[in-house]
Order: C-alpha cells, then structure tokens, then sequence
C-alpha cells in the first residue's frame, strides 16, 4: 500500500488527480482488514469475493460513521477501484500489479528464488501507459540481475525519474 502511494504522487505527470490515486491506493484493499486477502487459491467465485468485500466496506463505513466525509470517501474509493471506470481506478489497479512484481522480483533477489509466474499472470494486463512503461522497466532490470547479478539496481538506467524514485522510496521503507 505504502510503495502504491509513492508511485501515485510520482504519477502527478499522467493526467490524473495523484491525490485521489494515493487515497485510492490505501484504500483499494481495505476490506482485507475484516475477510482476509481472497486469493484464487481461496476457491471463492468472483462474485462471493466482491459481495464478502462490499459488506466489509459497510462494516468498516459504520465504524466510521456511516454519514461522515471519512466513511463516504472510503466507500467512495474503493467502489471506484472495484469498478475500474476512471483514470485513477485503472492507473491504481497498474500500480497493484507492478507492486506484486516488484515484491516478486526483491523476493527473486534476496532469496535466490525464480518467480516468474507472477510476472506471467501481469503480462500484457496493464492498462495505463505509465504502468506498462513501469513494469517494461522492471522486466528490464529483472533479466539485467539475471544475466550480471553483481550490477547495481539502477546503475546505468534509462528508467523514468519516478520509477527510480519510487524505487528508492520502497527500499528505504522496506
């Protein structure tokens, strides 16, 4: 959520409202805080998993407060997200994904794992120009670190100066 937040004030260049994108980026979960994080291997249908949500979010509005502004905009929010009919909706929903591959690759890196099916479950899945540069990037410096392991993340790169920052930010945070 953190590294999805970074990435949606980096985005202030992609036409859209980066303040929105952040509130939706820690919101766009929030229902995992009462159901847990439903996984394709949870055998739940889609549809269960989006109505198991939908009560969280109304659990969560009423410990807000049904009718304050904080409870309104989270519900806001994540209806927004869930729909994916905005700007902001599909570029936070690019950011989730690149967040998955990013951890994916760092997990590669620490660990001495080989993690490519999560690379292949995003392949071709972003919608936005930024995330479809962001996540070339990262492939890019993935089959980098492949090929010479002992190069420095970044060193020599062409990545956009927010994939380098937001880069930054999530190492110094981790």
């Amino acid at each position: 959520m953190y590294r999805m937040g970074v990435m949606s004030l980096l985005a202030s260049h992609c036409g859209v409202d980066s303040g929105r994108c952040m509130r939706m980026a820690l919101v766009h979960d929030i229902a995992e805080a009462i159901v847990g994080d439903i996984t394709p291997h949870c055998n739940v249908s889609h549809a269960e998993k989006h109505r198991l949500e939908a009560d969280a979010v109304q659990q969560i509005k009423q410990m807000l407060g049904p009718n304050t502004q904080a409870a309104l905009e989270v519900e806001t929010l994540w209806h927004d997200y869930e729909a994916q009919t905005t700007p902001e909706s599909h570029l936070v929903k690019d950011f989730d994904k690149l967040e998955m591959i990013i951890q994916a690759h760092e997990y590669e890196q620490a660990q001495g794992l080989q993690l490519q099916q999560f690379f292949d479950t995003t392949k071709d899945k972003f919608k936005t120009q930024t995330g479809q540069a962001w996540a070339q990037e990262l492939v890019a410096r993935r089959q980098k670190a492949a090929v010479a392991p002992t190069t420095a993340a970044g060193e020599g790169s062409t990545a956009p100066a927010a994939l380098q920052q937001a880069a930054a930010a999530s190492q110094a945070g981790s």
